[in-house]
């Protein structure tokens, strides 16, 4: 051993002796007994230079080893110590591939050391000190080689742009084998600081409990941390020491950083912005916090004793960004062989495309990786990304199988794509697959997806071949199936199998095809189905149907595909989601009875509390961050838009509607309490001030919060509130006029909340008690109260309807139509009213779902569009520009 290796583990120890160094598990270990625990554990683990592989956790026990192993010259490879199949299997393949010495985990009973030899077959270099794993492009497994140089220079240039003190005490929110989590560690014992080590989640409330006992000055957080904490309605006061927080591991939006950092300016903490690799032992560049609201999407400036430099071509503004600095790794280790090997480089070439800006900060604008080859040509991905952008069609672009993959957020999108990138790059079109999304996908870390987007496609292409030709035989169903089915039929390729229905976007319609396609693969839906994994999903193993007899289990592609095919056996029976039936039905009884076909009343206010049930269960599932409030905002502009537009024409073309009613404000115009067609709209009135007011009511972060802890005593209070409105204004029994009026109909809206959260028997029972005393009386007509009351109680105690298949196609369509059908009959019935009315019902709908297909229509031809919009952009511009 040379005292290059030696001695690291005790001078990464700066605190005082009777200074807490660690809090775990509740008790205090300060720096005088760690010392004294990191020498018994160097004894333990000998003379002789081994490598030490960690299975490691954020518990005392791991750092006392990993300081050990550190401070006896001992080159340390730290891997996850969690029990789940994949860690178990990543630690097997590290093992077979470096065999490490002593493999130091915890054995049940206690930490154990399983020396696998006393001594050690391998041959290591001075200066090693810490092997980290990463993987290559390929994925096959290699180790960042770090030395003690590399530990200490990168610990101390943290520790000073950070400021820490022996007055800092850090939670461990990220894992110890993870180079950020492992660079917390190291920074805080070097400036004297302390650790509270713990493994729960920012999103457990515990882990608030003991960060506040313990006085807690700061955490770190990737992309995802920062999700949970929107999620839990995070403002600073639940920290009152918090002095900072720190973001690395890919990057967060700029609108997410303007975010935390706002709240931290009126809270009274900073936000560190990070850049870094593994390669360079961790941290490579940082943001300073007094830049971070009005420099967000900048990586920065480099860290104290670093520099950067650009390589860019031909006098490009951008290149490729290259770092130099005393934390650049030694180089890699592929195998045991390589442990023998001293620096093989001296600077770090990123493969990020970064420009230095004006204002001397670094900003990362592509990847080097992005160069594939198709049907013999060269493609630069980022350009082809470029160049149809250029044309007002956003895209992502990717290369598998010498083909090129382009994706678009809608179909129209996609096939123009398609026919530009033929034009522009001069390849057949049959090499060019091109996918409608969602939205494009980014992994947890905040990154551009590509693989996913790949996965995305052949998913795509599976389902496609196996819709021409599927196997009668049952397919196996395992949660990739579901996640696949997922993917497929939201248009979200980054589904993964954590994800949850409602998490992923999922509405009140496509939430019908879905469970259709999962009913066709699992069987009998549980009701609270959209907040479950697929994970939870997926049958056991031990139920999972195979073929050939039972002994080769069928692709878990060909069960989504057989899902995921349009639907077969038509005169047979399926079960249709009951808000589904109950929109059909409800928009056909407003219709029929407007026409005077039927006189049973009550549809539209029914209508109501279905929107209210599904209002809970899609716009205010239990998502991260500010998506709740975007869903809110995007189903208002949904009612909105096609709501105005009709409206407004028929005003211009006939003058019968007054702007008060074009604008969908008629509640707050003072009226003589009488009906008139402007009143017509009430129910579109009621459900966008819905909306409205839902926004209005979660943005604020305190209530938004309340309501994610306890959110069926939430929705049992907002119907309260809004039962006290109804009868303070309207009485027991609401007049003509007011039936119609927002505040008083908003209770119904409140109801099918109320519904939605009702998630327990005990739960049902009441909702259904409060139901039918709140609906008998409302109207003083009691066909029209039944109607109303049975439809609820249909919605709470029934999951779903037995339907014939063939009638799903219409039950659904009109569903989906409903609010056009809504908007349009009033302008199609009356002229059949006295002498056909079932005409006139039939017309009604006939035009609701043409105008229904018309604006979707549009709607795809306007994204195209929008990308270029968003750019600030127009092709004449971009000519002048150029010119």
């Amino acid at each position: 051993m040379t005292a290059t290796a030696h001695a690291l583990g005790l001078s990464l120890l700066g605190g005082a002796p009777d200074h807490t160094a660690l809090i775990a598990d509740g008790t205090r270990i300060d720096y005088a007994e760690l010392r004294d625990r990191v020498q018994r554990r160097r004894e333990e683990l000998g003379e002789v230079r081994r490598l030490v592989m960690i299975a490691a956790g954020n518990a005392a026990e791991p750092i006392v080893t990993y300081l050990a192993a550190l401070e006896g010259g001992h080159p340390v490879l730290l891997v996850s110590g969690e029990d789940d199949g994949a860690s178990r299997a990543h630690r097997a393949s590290l093992i077979a591939r470096f065999d490490p010495d002593v493999v130091a985990h915890d054995g049940g009973s206690g930490w154990t050391l399983d020396e696998r030899r006393p001594g050690s077959r391998h041959e290591f270099h001075p200066d090693l000190a810490v092997l980290s794993s990463t993987s290559g492009s390929t994925g096959s497994p290699k180790l960042v080689r770090l030395s003690a140089e590399n530990v200490r220079s990168n610990a101390a240039a943290i520790a000073e742009y950070l400021q820490l003190s022996p007055a800092d005490r850090a939670a461990t929110t990220l894992p110890l084998q993870y180079c950020y989590g492992l660079s917390v560690v190291n920074s805080h014992l070097l400036s004297g600081a302390s650790l509270l080590l713990t493994d729960r989640s920012v999103a457990d409330e515990e882990f608030w409990v003991r960060a506040r006992a313990h006085a807690v000055t700061s955490f770190a957080g990737v992309p995802y941390t920062f999700e949970l904490l929107e999620a839990r309605g995070f403002d600073g006061d639940d920290l009152p020491s918090l002095r900072y927080l720190t973001q690395a591991g890919g990057r967060m939006t700029p609108d997410a950083v303007r975010r935390f950092a706002h709240l931290g300016r009126e809270r009274g903490f900073e936000l560190f912005v990070m850049y870094g690799q593994t390669e360079a032992t961790a941290r490579m560049a940082y943001l300073p916090p007094d830049l971070a609201m009005t420099h967000a999407g900048a990586i920065g400036r480099p860290i104290p004793s670093g520099a950067f430099r650009i390589d860019a071509e031909g006098g490009a503004q951008s290149g490729e960004l290259v770092y130099e600095g005393p934390n650049v790794m030694m180089g890699y280790a592929h195998g045991p062989e390589d442990f023998a090997l001293g620096r093989t480089v001296t600077e770090l070439r990123t493969g990020d495309v970064a420009r230095l800006r004006t204002d001397g900060l670094y900003e990362i604008v592509g990847r080097m990786n992005r160069f594939v080859k198709v049907f013999g040509l060269r493609l630069d991905l980022d350009r082809v990304e470029s160049l149809l952008a250029d044309e007002g069609i956003e895209v992502r672009a990717a290369s598998a199988d010498e083909r090129l993959l382009l994706f678009a957020t809608s179909d129209r999108a996609a096939a123009r794509a398609r026919e530009r990138a033929a034009a522009l790059t001069g390849m057949p079109a049959r090499v060019i697959g091109a996918y409608a999304v969602t939205e494009f996908p980014r992994t947890s870390s905040g990154k551009r997806d590509y693989a996913a987007l790949v996965r995305f496609a052949a998913v795509h292409d599976r389902t496609a071949t196996a819709t021409e030709a599927a196997p009668a035989e049952p397919a196996a169903v395992t949660p990739e199936t579901v996640r696949d089915l997922y993917a497929t039929l939201l248009g979200e390729p980054d589904a993964g199998l954590d994800d949850t229905f409602a998490g992923l976007g999922g509405d009140s319609l496509s939430y019908v095809e879905v469970s259709l396609r999962l009913e066709d693969m699992i069987g009998a839906l549980p009701r609270d189905w959209p907040t479950r994994t697929p994970r939870e999903l997926a049958p056991p193993p031990s139920h999972t149907p195979v073929t050939n007899g039972g002994t080769d289990a069928a692709p878990a592609g060909a069960a989504a595909a057989r899902a995921a095919r349009p639907w077969r056996r038509p005169f047979t029976w399926t079960r249709l989601e009951t808000p589904v039936v109950l929109r059909a039905a409800a928009i056909f009884l407003i219709v029929a009875t407007h026409a005077d076909l039927l006189a049973l009343k009550g549809g539209a206010h029914l209508l109501l509390a279905v929107a209210g049930y599904n209002l809970a269960r899609f716009q205010l599932a239990p998502v991260a961050g500010t998506a709740r409030l975007k869903r809110l905002g995007r189903s208002a502009l949904q009612l909105a838009v096609p709501a105005v537009l009709w409206i407004g024409a028929v005003a211009l073309v006939t003058g019968q509607y007054a702007p008060t009613t074009v604008a969908l404000v008629n509640n707050f115009v003072p009226g003589d309490g009488r009906w008139n067609e402007q009143w017509q709209f009430w129910f579109l009135e009621a459900m966008l001030w819905s909306f409205a007011g839902a926004a209005a009511l979660f943005g604020i972060r305190r209530i938004e919060r309340l309501e994610r802890r306890a959110p069926f005593g939430f929705a049992f209070v907002a119907l309260a509130v809004a039962l006290a409105a109804r009868f303070a204004i309207a009485g027991p029994t609401a007049e003509f006029v007011e039936r119609y009026s927002a505040p008083v109909v908003l209770w119904l809206v409140a109801l099918g909340w109320l519904v939605a959260r009702a998630d327990t028997t005990a739960r049902r029972v009441v909702v259904s008690v409060v139901a039918v005393a709140a609906t008998f009386g409302f109207f003083g007509e009691l066909w029209r109260e039944a109607i109303v009351a049975g439809g609820v109680l249909a919605l709470i105690w029934v999951r779903a309807i037995p339907l014939p298949r063939l009638a799903v196609p219409l039950v659904v369509t009109v569903a989906s139509a409903s609010l056009f059908v809504y908007l349009t009959h009033w302008q199609v019935y009356p002229p059949f009213e006295q002498s056909a009315p079932w005409l006139g019902t039939l017309l009604s709908f006939v035009v609701g779902v043409i105008a229904y297909r018309l604006y979707v229509s549009a709607g795809d031809r306007v994204a195209s569009g929008w990308a270029m919009l968003r750019r600030g952009t127009t092709p004449l511009s971009l000519r002048l520009r150029r010119a």
